[in-house]
């Protein structure tokens, strides 16, 4: 196949472009965009144009436009279903019943929220009134990461559209193809020419140009660290709008008095979901001492259960991981963690299932034996691989849970309500589940504290990022 810029209402090539490369089997099934600078103005200029009349649509007819966009979404599920398999490495399983159904969620949350969303009023007791008025930005730019394409992709654009703004994208280079997709219905969708621009290729290339441009008045990443201390290096200067949402080490925290098989069951569904390339998978498990070993036991026992499989199967519960680049990444880390004395319980090798020898599998990976301070319990590795520490006390756990530079997600699992209340308010993160986890409610703001990122998306959080408020005084 090949996938295409979609630039002022139209579907348009460049003149080199990028490989689409299957995880599963590490075949070369496809051509993307290598687009740079010259598209980036392009895309920019058209959204420019198109602003005036956007912002100045009503919130009803640009609902209409995203619901429409939802609708079509909603026909071609199994479509983009099977394109997100192929292009990421994920079960087909877990793209039907997660990705695409959040998608179209996204797209119907916020053409509704668009509709709810109210501005304030404060009277000065008959002397005057204040009133605010929440005024979309102009042209944003919206980045993507790989993890979870069509997903993050409408979770950024939804309420940037809704709001009254208008986009270009930037899916990641590594899957591009369901926000290539998305981007031919469009037009179809009722959007007018230029207001929802979608460019592909290089981050270093396409992605640099778009957070430099000068007509750019916000720009909403999510992807890793080191990435987002570059783009706020080139946004803070020019006092514009950012968002941030960055990379995790996420603590599973398992007190003895927890619901043992429900924290299991979560816990191994936390660590290996999407085979750990989830920004809110918990890598670091620790269990308190006095069921440790039991727990070790029963989590490293179905781990090493789990059957990588090919992505298109439906059978498939555990797929690839991203690119061969990753797999090299997340193999280099597990050998890092031998080397600094970790004890490999399950996995730590790559795998080659089936009729996809080639592909890019990681075994889901148990690791002991390590201390809070070694690489390996620091740095994100963002695959199957998570380690287990025992703690005696809460106060342990607490320190043990807030000893890294990332705060983006936590769990907390215990049966005592004040614990849980407790630990919860200790823990350093944007978002703690108690006796759950990823159980999302689209109202609330999602983010993360430290390295984990800056800002705050869901909810009327998005639109108040995607618009800037103005206070008008009336004097009685």
């Amino acid at each position: 196949m090949q996938a295409l810029n979609f630039i002022d209402g139209k579907l348009q090539p460049t003149a080199s472009t990028l490989d689409l490369v299957s995880p599963g089997n590490g075949s070369v099934y496809g051509s993307m965009p290598r687009s740079g600078k010259a598209e980036v103005d392009q895309a920019v200029a058209a959204a420019k144009r198109a602003f005036p009349d956007w912002a100045a649509t009503p919130a009803a007819e640009r609902a209409r436009c995203l619901d429409r966009l939802a609708d079509l979404v909603s026909a071609n599920a199994s479509e983009l279903a099977t394109a997100e398999a192929r292009d990421n490495g994920k079960p087909v399983s877990l793209a039907s019943h997660v990705d695409i159904p959040r998608a179209e969620k996204n797209l119907r949350f916020y053409a509704s929220g668009i509709q709810h969303y109210a501005s304030q009023s404060h009277a000065m007791e008959g002397e005057a009134i204040n009133y605010t008025l929440r005024k979309p930005l102009g042209v944003v730019a919206c980045i993507s990461p790989w993890n979870l394409p069509l997903y993050l992709f409408t979770w950024k654009v939804a309420p940037a559209l809704a709001a009254g703004n208008c986009v270009v994208a930037k899916p990641s280079e590594l899957t591009p193809v369901t926000a290539y997709m998305l981007s031919t219905w469009v037009a179809e969708a009722g959007f007018p020419p230029g207001v929802f621009n979608v460019l592909h290729g290089l981050g270093a290339e396409v992605g640099e140009a778009l957070v430099l441009h000068d007509d750019i008045a916000a720009v909403s990443f999510t992807g890793g660290t080191a990435t987002g201390a570059r783009i706020a290096g080139h946004v803070a200067p020019k006092f514009k709008k950012m968002s941030l949402e960055l990379g995790g080490k996420n603590p599973a925290i398992v007190f003895a008095d927890a619901d043992f098989e429900e924290a299991l069951r979560t816990t191994v569904r936390s660590s290996f979901a999407n085979q750990g390339q989830i920004c809110l998978c918990g890598s670091r498990v620790l269990v308190e001492r006095t069921i440790y070993d039991k727990f070790r036991d029963a989590l490293a026992a179905k781990a090493a259960r789990m059957q990588a499989g090919d992505p298109l199967d439906p059978s498939t519960k555990f797929g690839a991981v991203v690119s061969e680049d990753h797999m090299n990444k997340v193999l280099g880390h597990i050998e890092l963690a031998r080397e600094e004395g970790g004890q490999i319980l399950c996995g730590g090798t790559r795998l080659h299932p089936e009729g996809c020898e080639n592909g890019f599998f990681v075994a889901p990976t148990v690791i002991e034996g390590l201390g809070p301070a070694c690489r390996t319990n620091q740095e994100e590795i963002f695959g199957p691989v998570v380690t287990l520490q025992p703690f005696d006390t809460e106060e342990e756990a607490l320190q043990l849970a807030n000893d890294t530079k990332y705060g983006l997600a936590a769990t907390v699992w215990t049966t005592n309500l004040q614990r849980a209340h407790r630990v919860a308010a200790g823990i350093e993160s944007g978002i703690v589940w108690v006796n759950t986890w990823l159980l999302r409610d689209l109202r609330t703001p999602f983010g993360g504290v430290k390295a984990s990122g800056l800002g705050r998306e869901g909810g009327f959080e998005a639109f108040e990022f995607f618009t800037e408020p103005q206070n008008v005084c009336i004097k009685l």
